[in-house]
């Protein structure tokens, strides 16, 4: 499960780590602790190739109201061919989502506390999570464009903390998970697999990262 991540990195150096698509060089503030329900930074296959903000918490086209969206901040990738609120967008509404890490909690041996840690890369570049996209209509006639986090088995080290772990996409599948043809259910699962865990690092963080209204450095500082 990923219930917080990170996207500290300005317009510039995102750009960089990302050529092939167009990054705004005013739209981003670093975040530190960004929440459910919060704006996270995507590129949609909509064929802008470009980067927008949608709110994490897919509401389908379908739903009654924006609240459904709370509780739909994850998809497990086995099933989203299946769920009947994943399966449309994963046909045809697929994104990245930008990220520099993300933070998973263990718990203490002998006691109910649990240790927050940051995972990211062990080169400290940002990376992108495999997402799902809709747009909901409200009854005014305004509309909300929001997103999921596809999750998939852990690698060796993410398991050491949890059983799933963002799908994290390599670079030479974006193209492909871009596509904006619809796809069929056995056209992508392969992509959907655990990110190698010799590339990435994770250390313990303060209980900071508890409080969703504290979005500062101090919450991925090791401890």
């Amino acid at each position: 499960m990923c219930e917080r991540f990170t996207l500290a990195m300005d317009a510039i150096a995102l750009q960089q780590s990302f050529p092939d698509f167009d990054i705004p060089d005013a739209e981003l503030t670093p975040r530190f602790n960004i929440a459910p329900t919060q704006p996270v930074a995507v590129i949609p296959n909509d064929g802008s190739r470009a980067l927008d903000f949608f709110v994490w918490g897919l509401i389908p086209s379908w739903a009654r109201d924006a609240t459904f969206g709370n509780r739909m901040i994850n998809a497990r990738a086995e099933t989203l061919s299946q769920k009947p609120s994943f399966k449309a967008a994963y046909k045809r509404r697929r994104c990245l989502i930008l990220s520099d890490g993300f933070y998973e909690w263990s718990k203490l041996p002998n006691s109910t506390r649990k240790t927050p840690y940051f995972i990211c890369m062990a080169s400290g570049d940002p990376f992108a999570f495999a997402g799902l996209w809709e747009t909901w209509f409200a009854p005014d006639g305004s509309e909300i464009k929001s997103c999921v986090i596809i999750t998939t088995r852990p690698n060796e080290l993410v398991a050491r903390l949890h059983n799933r772990m963002p799908a994290i996409l390599p670079r030479e599948a974006y193209n492909s998970w871009l596509n904006p043809e619809e796809c069929r259910p056995t056209d992508l699962p392969d992509l959907l697999t655990p990110f190698p865990a010799n590339d990435m690092s994770c250390y313990p963080v303060s209980t900071l990262i508890n409080n969703p209204k504290v979005d500062t450095p101090e919450c991925r500082t090791p401890l």
